[in-house]
């Protein structure tokens, strides 16, 4: 009996390699449509894709990969941003110092260093052209909608997670930037000034403090600064971005040509060319997509492909080729690191970074209208499109229908036009107070060049509206003037305005400090 046992447990630490791996996977070797779709279906990490994928969204023109790019740069982010917290520590007498060792004395510290800082403005971008791909090829409609304000979700956690990381070194840069978005969170006392109310009611006051923990930019902002980017905001952005993917899944995939709904998100027209390489089996039985309610299951075998290993691949090679640009432009150019913050020589020009500075553009006519009113409609303009643009259109074809281009092409020369004069007119003539001297004080807060920007693109869309008869069109015109619009007001922020936001053509026309 002893012998028996001795056997049997010298038989059990042969196989245990063996064990373990059948215990922890449980699909065959993905070597047929059956176990592809198994080795999806079974496994934590590769559930959230759907066990098959549609051919023409694997297409490189269909989406960028920027939707898998943002999450690259995210992930390149947490990686860098752990090794970085390793050495960084957020006190006001430290935080500076850190940093400089990061530089010149921790091995690889600067390298680490610059990828997070381009790895961020980089996870920007992305974010930024994945909301413009999916808005142009109306990949926001039925059944999608809910998951467009979920996206409108993860853009304002990115750019929370970049503004809360800016303050992070502590030198000038960092301190006046942070200390601009401070000032645009106290911006109601604009209105409560001009109302004589302030003292009972100061909301802006108790957003700069909400913010800062305190009246002014020191150690409790940059303890709060710190907690917010390392661990709340990361996980808030974690969690929706699960709940996106998600969705993903269960909207029917990406948006692809052939595919069309309507108001209910239920499919109308599905006429896809199959895959000549197709092998419509019925192996793959249940971990197939079947018959059912959801907006892929008119889908053919042939016209999809397993998802291990096509989609994952396609998704390896985004982020191999994610990583490689980050690490190229961290070995090209360092990230800024300025003189230690000095709360008593303000930077001028303080500028923020360059996704901010067409806000900073409006904060110059006006912070509470251009730095709170104007952007919290924009955003909740736009995410509330897919519920008022309810036209039935093919999914994933840029500008599809009669007209489409030619609207956006008339949409940008108007938003590009009526931007560049919000600051030509300004510039070279003033504004109310210099016309009007005695001129309220509320109408110079609401009367400004940001706030009839931002009417006047709301009444080209009613135009378009009236004219085209379709809200779809007149989205895409409401859409196209404000991404122009703030392409105009970035460029002239970057390369315009100089000491005191005055406008230069040229940095060599710089008064001399």
């Amino acid at each position: 009996m002893a012998t028996s046992g001795t056997q049997g447990l010298r038989e059990n630490l042969r196989d245990l390699p063996r064990n373990f791996r059948d215990s922890m996977i449980r699909h065959e070797p993905p070597v047929s449509d059956r176990s592809r779709s198994q080795a999806v279906f079974t496994n934590l990490f590769l559930h959230i894709h759907s066990t098959r994928t549609h051919v023409r969204t694997l297409s490189a023109s269909a989406t960028f990969g920027l939707g898998v790019a943002a999450l690259s740069f995210f992930a390149i982010l947490t990686g860098t941003g752990i090794a970085l917290m390793v050495y960084y520590t957020p006190s006001t007498d430290l935080a500076y110092q850190s940093i400089k060792d990061l530089h010149y004395v921790v091995p690889t510290g600067r390298l680490i260093r610059n990828i997070h800082r381009w790895g961020a403005h980089l996870m920007v971008l992305a974010v930024m052209l994945h909301m413009c791909r999916v808005f142009y090829t109306a990949s926001y409609k039925a059944p999608r909608e809910f998951n467009w304000v979920a996206g409108m979700g993860l853009f304002i956690l990115t750019l929370a997670l970049s503004f809360t990381g800016y303050l992070l070194p502590w030198d000038q840069l960092a301190y006046w930037a942070v200390t601009i978005g401070a000032n645009i969170a106290a911006s109601p006392r604009e209105l409560t000034d001009a109302l004589g109310i302030t003292e009972v009611f100061d909301p802006g006051g108790f957003q700069k403090e909400l913010l800062l923990g305190a009246s002014e930019v020191g150690q409790q902002a940059l303890t709060r600064f710190y907690l917010l980017h390392v661990i709340v905001l990361p996980l808030a952005l974690a969690v929706l971005l699960g709940v996106h993917f998600w969705r993903i899944r269960k909207d029917g995939g990406l948006g692809h040509p052939g595919q069309t709904h309507n108001a209910a998100g239920k499919g109308v027209e599905e006429t896809e060319a199959k895959r000549p390489d197709a092998e419509p089996q019925k192996s793959y039985g249940l971990m197939a997509i079947v018959g059912g309610t959801s907006s892929a299951t008119d889908d053919e075998p042939g016209t999809t492909v397993p998802s291990w290993p096509f989609a994952l691949r396609a998704e390896l090679l985004v982020f191999m080729a994610c990583t490689l640009i980050c690490v190229a432009l961290g070995m090209a150019f360092d990230a800024p690191l300025k003189e230690i913050a000095n709360p008593g020589v303000p930077e001028n020009p303080a500028k923020a970074p360059w996704y901010f500075l067409g806000l900073q553009e409006m904060v110059s006519y006006s912070a509470f209208m251009g730095g709170l009113v104007v952007p919290a409609v924009t955003v909740l303009g736009l995410a509330l499109i897919p519920y008022l643009d309810r036209e039935p259109e093919e999914a994933g074809v840029y500008l599809g229908g009669a007209r489409s281009p030619r609207v956006a092409w008339q949409s940008a020369l108007f938003g590009f036009v009526l931007s560049v004069a919000a600051v030509a007119v300004p510039v070279n003539f003033g504004w109310l107070r210099s016309w009007f001297p005695d001129v309220s004080q509320l109408v110079v807060i609401f009367v400004n060049p940001g706030s009839l920007l931002m009417a006047a693109y709301a009444a080209w869309s009613l135009g378009v509206l009236a004219r085209t008869g379709s809200t779809r069109k007149s989205a895409i015109a409401l859409f196209t003037c404000f991404v122009v619009g703030f392409l105009v007001l970035t460029v002239v922020a970057t390369f315009f305005r100089g000491p005191n936001w005055e406008f230069h053509w040229s940095q060599a026309t710089w008064p001399a400090h």
